[in-house]
Order: C-alpha cells, then sequence, then structure tokens
C-alpha cells in the first residue's frame, strides 16, 4: 500500500481542493490571494521572517514583514520576535491576545471571488480598468444617488487621507487602509451600505447576517436626510476596524459566523433579492411623486 494521504476539508478554492492542514498550505493559499489583499511579494525566504511584501494603503506600497503559520498560535509556540514582524498569515486565528495583526484565510477566502479551474484557452474578465463612470454607467443610478454617494465618501475620506476603494462588477470596497470596512451598492434610487461593527449595535443600522457576519451592519442611503446618518455609522466602523485590527482581530464579511463553505453563495442571494425588492419600491415611489 502506499503512502497515507490525509487532507484538510473541501474548499475547492482557485485550484486548491483542500484545506491546508500545515504551513506550506497556507503559503500556496496565500499566493492564490495575495492580489486580493493588495499585496506584492518582495521575497520568500528561510528563517524569520517568511517573507518580505508590501501592501497597499491608498498613499503607496508600505513594506510589511510576513510570517506564515497554520495557526495563528504557532508563532508563539516558536518563540518569534513580535516586534520584528508586522503580519501573521495563517489559516486559523486561535490566538486572542496575539499582538500584532493577523490575517486569518479561512474567513477571508469566504468573500472573495473563486475562479474555477479551467483550460488555458479560457481567460479571466479583466476588469481592472473599472473608475467610478463606468460603473455609474453600468447602474445608471439617479443623479441625486451618485451625489449622495460622492458626498458620503469625501465626508469618511476625511478622517484618513489614505482611505482608499476598490470597484468591482457589483460592489464598492472602502479600505481603512489596511482592510475593508465599507461595502457599497449603488442601484437605481438607493445605497445599500454594510460596515464592519466590530459586532456592536450601530444605531440606525442592523446586523448583516446574524448567522454568517454578526460583526457587520448593514443600512440603506433612500433620501437626502439619510446622509448624515451614514457618515455617523461608516465614522464609528472606521474607528472599530482601526482598534479591531490593532487587537489582533480578523476583520472580514464572515469573521465570527458560522465556518459554511456555501455561506458567501446564501449571502449574495438573499442581497440580491432584497436590493431589488427595495430599488424596486422605492422606483414606484418616485413615479408617483411626480
Amino acid at each position: 500500500m502506499g503512502e497515507k494521504s490525509i487532507v484538510g476539508d473541501l474548499i475547492n478554492f482557485r485550484g486548491l481542493v483542500y484545506s491546508p492542514i500545515n504551513e506550506n498550505g497556507v503559503i500556496f493559499l496565500f499566493g492564490k490571494v495575495a492580489d486580493d489583499l493588495n499585496m506584492y511579494i518582495e521575497e520568500i525566504k528561510p528563517g524569520f521572517p517568511d517573507c518580505i511584501g508590501r501592501r497597499f494603503v491608498g498613499k503607496g506600497w508600505e513594506k510589511v514583514a510576513i510570517e506564515f503559520e497554520y495557526q495563528s498560535r504557532n508563532f508563539l509556540q516558536h518563540s518569534h520576535d513580535s516586534k520584528k514582524c508586522d503580519l501573521i498569515i495563517c489559516w486559523e486565528h486561535n490566538w486572542k491576545e496575539c499582538p500584532i495583526e493577523v490575517i486569518e484565510l479561512k474567513t477571508e477566502i469566504m468573500n472573495l471571488e473563486n475562479y474555477p479551474v479551467q483550460k488555458p484557452v479560457t481567460g479571466k474578465k479583466d476588469d481592472s480598468n473599472n473608475n467610478m463612470e463606468e460603473y455609474f454607467n453600468k447602474i445608471s443610478p439617479l443623479e441625486k444617488v451618485k451625489q449622495w454617494y460622492e458626498q458620503i465618501f469625501t465626508e469618511i475620506s476625511k478622517l484618513n487621507d489614505e482611505i482608499w476603494m476598490k470597484i468591482g462588477e457589483k460592489y464598492i470596497g472602502w479600505y481603512s487602509p489596511k482592510r475593508a470596512f465599507v461595502s457599497i451598492r449603488v442601484m437605481k434610487t438607493l445605497i445599500r451600505i454594510e460596515c464592519f461593527s466590530r459586532g456592536q449595535r450601530l444605531e440606525g443600522s442592523r446586523i448583516s447576517n446574524t448567522r454568517f457576519s454578526p460583526r457587520w451592519s448593514v443600512f440603506t442611503v433612500k433620501k437626502e436626510e439619510d446622509i448624515q446618518k451614514a457618515i455617523r455609522i461608516l465614522t464609528e466602523s472606521y474607528k472599530l476596524n482601526v482598534a479591531a485590527i490593532k487587537a489582533g482581530e480578523t476583520t472580514g464579511y464572515f469573521s465570527g459566523g458560522e465556518n459554511i463553505r456555501s455561506a458567501k453563495d446564501i449571502i449574495d442571494s438573499e442581497h440580491d433579492e432584497e436590493d431589488e425588492q427595495e430599488d424596486s419600491n422605492e422606483s414606484v415611489k418616485n413615479k408617483k411623486s411626480f
């Protein structure tokens, strides 16, 4: 009988069939998502720290010393010096008192697009040239809705001039600047906003999903009077995000929720139904007002 093969849980993520069960698996998986985490790598080396990379933080690319671990607590067991490392990247974060920032890949990948393994002739659509004008052109929101978005972003940007955005096909992410703390979907008549809450109640919002994303909140902007509410909530969200990073907590959309592989599909389906119904209702109201 040949060598026994022991694997992790089934994840089928970007060509990695099973979840990591050791540090090598973490390194491979990180290579799959480095771009999604707004990083590039300068050096992978023996010894400590494992890796030297750079992360985009708004103004430019900040140097980061990275240590890879299967579980974050392995860092402590290996007697590494936390003063010589900026970031632990692991599969599972199990070190609550960790003094440095931790990225737990197990929760991060749940909020990332999964590219199926395909023949080389089939390429992934490149949407890197997207900008706000193109984003708005796809949606055709009311002019006032665009103005609401721009006003809110302008005010939140004053909290830190390094805050920046990443524009996707459907959602816009705002970064604090290290990690996303806001996910926005602009629609024809309203703006749907989800933001990091650290599990706290942010007045004027509700928990995004008590089962899967209890540390994020959601609310909508439907009229001009909602703008100040949005600014207040997002200001608090930014502060909570910064505090959570300093405390070594995970901040991803699914952090703190049930570890169910299909959670993202469930959430996306629910959100699409809610958004379309709410946008439709607002459109009817707008027509009646004329």
